[in-house]
């Protein structure tokens, strides 16, 4: 038998949580929370219910209504108006002169007249002598009693750049450096771009350098590749002095924020054989018996210029200070955005910590993951942290893959943020190999208007497409292991500005869902359509490269639309006039249609 009284209010099914509350939900400054619950208690008294909610730092908890919608469900939210970690909880009560109420109500309507025994509680409860039927319906409600509580249950919110931008990566070195991408600051914020990622900016080690093509043996002029980090000239702390100086890097990231652009940063926690840590920290890395170092390989890929660090150290506390300590180093630098590599491969405690420890510092702080593997690991590095993943995007294809990749990315909604690259400087698919211009166009419709937060590597708005040999899909001439000479003057830039100025002015695009994939009946035309709040938009998008398509587009009476309507294609400047049911549809190779409804 419980020492205590247990309680009787019982309550259930609590929405948003994550894994029984073991992991927050994700939201963006400016969201609304909605909460709901299944509150009830045994016998028939009435109950009353609210949302207790406290904002990151905060000590104090602001309450919120929780009105109720039938059948013991319970429905609210509130608002969430910074980054940070909040919290939520249910608080639920039995307000006691409300049930009195309520069954003196029903008795009277139900014509019983002898009501002194009911009037006699009342007295009681109201503290009225004499009490009458009329004074006891009259009297105010809404006293708390037999109080329950709710686990308490978080909610991790990010800037608005977590779920909703446009991301453009690019190798410094191409560019002219530090000095050579700030120039261009103006073009790329003409073109609507929100987010420029750099790969690691640090000095590059020499021993096992590789050359161009990732050949083994690297000529002397070769500059290798930036994932081989650390030499002589300093390790994650430090800057290739090719590219220019921290002073000159500072100044490219405060020109950028000012033009509302953020510099991304490369964390790859992997050194070459010449990084200091080899030195200071020899602990720090695994060697086998014969006393050797193993480098890093993702078989058929070897990585010969890279070791990678031993999260199984006897010195696990050190290595993970001095990683926090590198991410911190570029935060003072300015950078609230970093682009990690391979997360996947390093323990899942680890990123719960690092991720906790620089955001409690900086809220602003956005990680993405760049983790290519499967589901389990990728949804346990959103919910232990990180504010937007890769996807499985650049492998879909088809409708098919398409509509399944969609149907994941929708039941993963309220912890992980898809961030859909094109292309990557890993990742030619073979789709663009063969496809041209026209496979290029409907990948950059569909990764813009599919997903809120979209990127592209350079080169693909050039519609570079050339592998290294048949079947890979490593480019030719990779510029992980060689400079280019970039220009920003790709054929497909103005379909970037056009795709980034519809996405801007329409609020629809800036959310994963509502979404509606819309029936074609025709598989190479995939259309959806997206809603928020009043604004409306559909894209069509031709999937077939090489061929016309035709086809057509079924907008469902379920949708809400009139029955007529016009529409605006954002990318053509036509209008048309569409209706519920089916609209004809006939797309040139790749090409699409992005339609604001209402024109």
């Amino acid at each position: 038998m419980p020492k205590t009284k247990p309680a009787r209010i019982q309550i259930q099914e609590v929405t948003p949580q994550i894994d029984c509350g073991r992991y927050p939900v994700k939201r963006t400054a400016g969201d609304r929370v909605d909460v709901t619950a299944r509150i009830f208690r045994d016998g028939h008294e009435t109950l009353g219910a609210a949302i207790r909610h406290r904002k990151p730092g905060s000590s104090s908890w602001t309450e919120t209504p929780l009105e109720p919608l039938g059948n013991d469900v319970w429905s609210g939210s509130f608002e969430v108006d910074r980054p940070g970690l909040w919290c939520f909880r249910i608080e639920a009560w039995v307000d006691r002169v409300a049930s009195f109420q309520e069954e003196l109500r029903r008795k009277v309507a139900a014509g019983q007249s002898d009501l002194a025994g009911e009037l006699s509680e009342g007295a009681v409860l109201l503290g009225v002598e004499g009490l009458t039927v009329d004074q006891a319906l009259e009297a105010r409600a809404g006293g708390r009693s037999e109080k329950a509580w709710s686990a308490t249950y978080e909610v991790d919110v990010d800037r608005v750049l977590a779920r909703f931008g446009s991301w453009y990566e690019l190798f410094p070195r191409s560019w002219g450096g530090f000095k050579g991408v700030r120039k261009l600051l103006p073009r790329f914020a003409e073109l609507g771009v929100d987010v420029i990622y750099f790969p690691p900016i640090h000095p590059i080690g020499r021993t096992n350098r590789k050359g161009r093509n990732n050949s083994e043996t690297a000529e002397p002029d070769d500059v290798g590749s930036p994932w081989a980090i650390g030499s002589a000239k300093g390790g994650h702390d430090a800057i290739d002095p090719s590219l220019g100086t921290e002073k000159a890097f500072r100044a490219l990231v405060a020109a950028a924020k000012e033009r509302g652009i953020e510099i991304a940063l490369d964390f790859a926690i992997q050194c070459s054989p010449d990084h200091p840590w080899l030195k200071e920290h020899p602990e720090w890395f695994f060697r086998r018996p014969d006393g050797t170092l193993k480098f890093a390989e993702n078989p058929p890929k070897r990585y010969q210029d890279i070791y990678n660090v031993d999260f199984g150290s006897d010195d696990w506390r050190g290595l993970s200070q001095a990683l926090l300590d590198v991410v911190r180093h570029w935060v003072d630098c300015g950078v609230t955005v970093f682009r990690v590599d391979n997360p996947h491969t390093k323990p899942m405690p680890f990123w719960e910590w690092l991720i906790h420890e620089v955001r409690q510092e900086n809220p602003d702080v956005i990680f993405l993951s760049e983790a290519f593997t499967r589901p389990a690991p990728m949804t346990t590095l959103a919910k232990a942290g990180f504010a937007q993943s890769y996807t499985y995007f650049t492998w879909k294809n088809t409708r098919w893959e398409l509509l399944e990749f969609l149907g994941q990315l929708l039941e993963w909604r309220d912890f992980y943020r898809p961030n859909c690259f094109a292309n990557t400087p890993d990742i030619l698919h073979g789709y663009l190999q063969s496809g041209g211009r026209p496979a290029f166009e409907a990948r950059l419709v569909l990764a813009a208007t599919l997903s809120p937060a979209y990127g592209i590597y350079s080169g693909f708005e050039s519609c570079e497409n050339k592998p290294v040999r048949a079947g890979s899909e490593e480019y030719l001439d990779s510029e992980k292991y060689e400079v280019k000479e970039r220009t920003l003057d790709g054929p497909l830039l103005p379909l970037v500005a056009k795709l980034n100025a519809a996405r801007r002015a329409n609020a629809a695009l800036q959310w994963l869902d509502p979404l509606t994939v819309l029936e074609t009946e025709n598989e190479q035309l995939f259309a959806f359509l997206k809603r928020r709040d009043e604004n409306t938009v559909v894209t069509v998008v031709n999937l077939d490269p090489r061929a016309t398509q035709v086809g057509v587009c079924v907008v469902p009476v379920s949708t809400g639309l009139p029955p007529v309507y016009p529409v605006r294609d954002l990318l053509s400047d036509e209008t048309w006039t569409w209706r519920i049911g089916r609209n004809y549809v006939r797309l040139a190779p790749g090409q699409s249609h992005v339609l604001r409804i209402g024109g």
